[in-house]
């Protein structure tokens, strides 16, 4: 799958052979879409607003970081929100409330993350109704962050948010398997807001990445991540893109081996075992996976998001305006 999607960003004798194939898939999108709009086929509502975090794209353009930021923005504004996920890679049982000492192996990498960061309520199950179900059974929250849920149209929305990757945008342009795109670039015509990660794209809000600090798994220890500059190291990432981390480090004066996985890996210990003892650096998203066998060489880095304030405010204004009962 890893060597198709790099071929995704550009157009070529495989991509031009698979492109009736992605226009079939077009086809089922867009009725299976029409199906929902229509009534042919039944949306389920939940008692509260449900925010929905996504992207038209296979792969990572920087969602997570987004949901966290949202969430928190929504605490602080007076909301009790909480957190929904399919949980990739997640076994269950569904549906499943994630919990500090939660495994990636029951819940998903992401949704672990999300949780141990912010420590607001993540519930994991395929059928994302059923997560919203039993998220508002067992906890007070008054709104629902669906994280990767656009296309899982079953689920009614009252604000739809799309994250944009704003280096790679939408590759080559083509549907699935041609390309990386879930659902056509028109698509964004329709969604509430707009969100585009360190890039700029016509009417969307900017969102910057930002690292400062790196923690050691083994100890928790804090430390500067300028404080690793003129060492050798090795960057490790797991992730839909990891050139975008491996730049952030660049740009942070760091230099390093480049150790790339595919996105939700299953890290072992022989994956980090390399042939000197130069310090690790990795993603948060790949640390909570490699916490069990930890030493005292790897630190993962924190990202936070950057966004206006302005985009809390138009969030907070259009929940304020919904109707719920």
């Amino acid at each position: 799958m890893q060597w198709l999607s790099e071929r995704w960003y550009h157009r070529s004798l495989l991509t031009m052979l698979l492109w009736p194939l992605s226009q079939l898939y077009r086809g089922i999108v867009f009725l299976r879409r029409m199906g929902y709009q229509t009534g042919l086929m039944q949306q389920k509502s939940l008692p509260v607003p449900v925010v929905i975090v996504g992207n038209i794209n296979v792969g990572g353009t920087g969602k997570s970081p987004f949901v966290i930021w949202l969430a928190r923005q929504l605490h602080m504004s007076g909301y009790s929100p909480g957190i929904i996920s399919r949980g990739y890679g997640g076994a269950g049982p569904f549906p499943f409330a994630v919990q500090t000492t939660s495994q990636p192996e029951q819940c998903g990498d992401e949704p672990l993350m999300i949780h141990q960061q912010t420590g607001y309520p993540v519930v994991v199950d395929p059928d994302r109704f059923r997560a919203g179900q039993y998220l508002l059974a067992n906890q007070p929250c008054d709104v629902i962050i669906a994280d990767d849920g656009l296309q899982h149209y079953r689920l009614a929305r009252d604000i739809e948010i799309v994250v944009i990757d704003g280096k790679r945008m939408f590759g080559n342009n083509f549907l699935l398997p041609a390309g990386p795109l879930r659902e056509p670039v028109d698509r964004l015509r329709t969604v509430d807001f707009l969100v585009c990660n360190s890039g700029n794209y016509p009417s969307a809000f900017r969102m910057d990445l930002k690292a400062s600090t790196a923690i050691n798994l083994l100890s928790g220890a804090h430390k500067p991540l300028s404080s690793f500059a003129e060492q050798p190291l090795h960057a490790v990432a797991g992730i839909g893109h990891p050139q975008r981390f491996f730049q952030m480090l660049k740009e942070a004066g760091l230099s390093f081996d480049e150790h790339s996985f595919a996105d939700h890996h299953a890290y072992q210990p022989a994956d980090l075992t390399f042939s000197d003892s130069s310090p690790i650096l990795m993603t948060e998203k790949d640390a909570v996976k490699c916490r069990s066998f930890a030493t005292a060489d790897m630190w993962y880095l924190p990202i936070e998001a950057d966004l206006p304030a302005l985009l809390k405010d138009n969030i907070c204004e259009k929940l304020r305006n919904l109707n719920h009962g």
